[in-house]
């Protein structure tokens, strides 16, 4: 049966790419989107790159023009997000203490920035990173350059976020706990490359490091002391050490929750009419048989398509292969696959790490489980991530010898097709 009225519980990328797929396949209920942020939904990966950068302005940001929510009778409530639930009663309570009635309800609240319990957190100067507030914030103080900038956490938003503050010309220190950064996401051999890249361009690393203290005087940043005693002067300190899902709302409601909110493969949660996306939904994956929750654009915007069907009775499953992107310095990568099955394989290589060149494959069985191109030629670009899944998706076989042969051209590397 089609919900006469539908909740949606965040006003990120999945809450508003389920309402769009909503009226785009003909729902002509009632849909309001609650939101904890006083924006229109935006994308996050700009944040760290292109509009961090100030190459992008902020309708690079949109997932949809503001006049589309009106346009298409979507009620947008902006800073007033959903409170509560009541699965029985089929209600939620907003913010402002208003109750509504759904048909359906998309969980959609996304993921909160980590802190570290240490001092100094709260001076002026100290920051997470996650928000278009940030990012406005960040622009403005990485851009005179001449500054001092420590970048504690060495993942994927850590790495971009130094690339950024070097390249407005500021000096940065990274901090992280691995011996090598990134290294947990696509192992030590790539994530060397990318610390030279870095350090290619003047950023510095403490690498294993953690941070003790942050120092301040007159209620403003100074710098970091690490675990081994070394104080980094800092006019910046950004803290990129990862997220935490949004699951109170769930918890609360009595769903099943387990690092973030559990749902099948069709993003139905353990409450009839139910249904969760995005950053905070741990989702059953056909491919591997087991729950992945990830958070990535691309999940967000497949996940709130799917959720969109799934609230029609449409028969989908969140079965794509994921994906994300990293653009730092002067390099461009794509990634596809799963990174959990690619854990402690050693890729192959395909192209030179040396020209900065090359297409990355992780393997189990001799089957291809997860790959990434690096700054691939644009004549085969377009076309290297659309292989890339047709490989993972396919199952089958494929020699290593073949995936590193550049004699082999890379559309026909599936044997069959040689």
């Amino acid at each position: 049966m089609t919900p006469e009225s539908i909740v949606i519980a965040g006003a990120g990328l999945a809450g508003a790419t389920a309402a769009r797929t909503l009226r785009a396949e003909g729902y002509a209920g009632n849909i309001t989107i609650a939101g904890t942020e006083p924006h229109h939904p935006y994308l996050r990966p700009p944040l760290s790159k292109e509009y961090l950068l100030g190459k992008a302005g902020e309708d690079a940001v949109e997932v949809a023009p503001e006049g589309w929510y009106a346009e298409n009778n979507v009620r947008l409530l902006l800073g007033t997000p959903v409170a509560s639930v009541d699965p029985a009663a089929h209600t939620v309570r907003f913010a402002d203490g208003t109750d509504q009635s759904y048909g359906a309800l998309l969980l959609a609240p996304g993921a909160t920035p980590r802190t570290l319990p240490i001092e100094g957190t709260g001076l002026d100067g100290v920051s997470t990173f996650r928000t278009l507030e940030d990012s406005r914030r960040l622009r403005e103080q990485l851009a005179p350059g001449g500054r001092n900038v420590v970048l504690i956490g060495s993942g994927w938003i850590g790495m971009e976020l130094a690339a950024a503050a070097s390249t407005y010309g500021n000096r940065v220190t990274l901090l992280g706990l691995e011996d090598i950064p990134l290294a947990a996401a696509i192992g030590p051999e790539l994530g060397s490359f990318f610390r030279t890249l870095h350090e290619d361009n003047g950023v510095q690393f403490r690498l294993p490091a953690a941070a003790k203290e942050i120092t301040g005087e007159n209620g403003k940043v100074t710098g970091v002391v690490t675990d081994a005693g070394e104080h980094l002067p800092a006019d910046i300190v950004i803290i990129a050490v990862g997220v935490v899902p949004e699951t109170a709302l769930a918890t609360a409601a009595g769903l099943e929750v387990r690092n973030g909110i559990l749902t099948d493969a069709s993003l139905r949660t353990s409450a009839a009419d139910i249904f969760a996306a995005g950053d905070a939904a741990n989702a059953l994956h056909p491919f591997t048989g087991e729950h992945h929750r990830s958070e990535h654009w691309s999940n967000a915007l497949n996940g709130g398509k799917v959720a969109a069907r799934a609230m029609l009775s449409q028969d989908v499953a969140l079965d794509v292969v994921p994906y994300f992107y990293t653009d730092q310095f002067d390099v461009s990568m794509e990634y596809s696959g799963f990174p959990s099955l690619a854990a402690k394989v050693a890729p192959v290589i395909r192209g030179s790490l040396e020209r900065k060149e090359f297409v990355a494959f992780w393997q189990q069985e001799g089957r291809v489980v997860a790959g990434m191109n690096v700054n691939w030629p644009r004549s085969v670009k377009p076309g290297a991530q659309k292989t890339i899944k047709a490989l993972i998706s396919a199952r089958t076989e494929v020699p290593a010898e073949r995936l590193a042969d550049e004699t082999v051209p890379f559309d026909r590397l599936m044997p069959e097709a040689g």
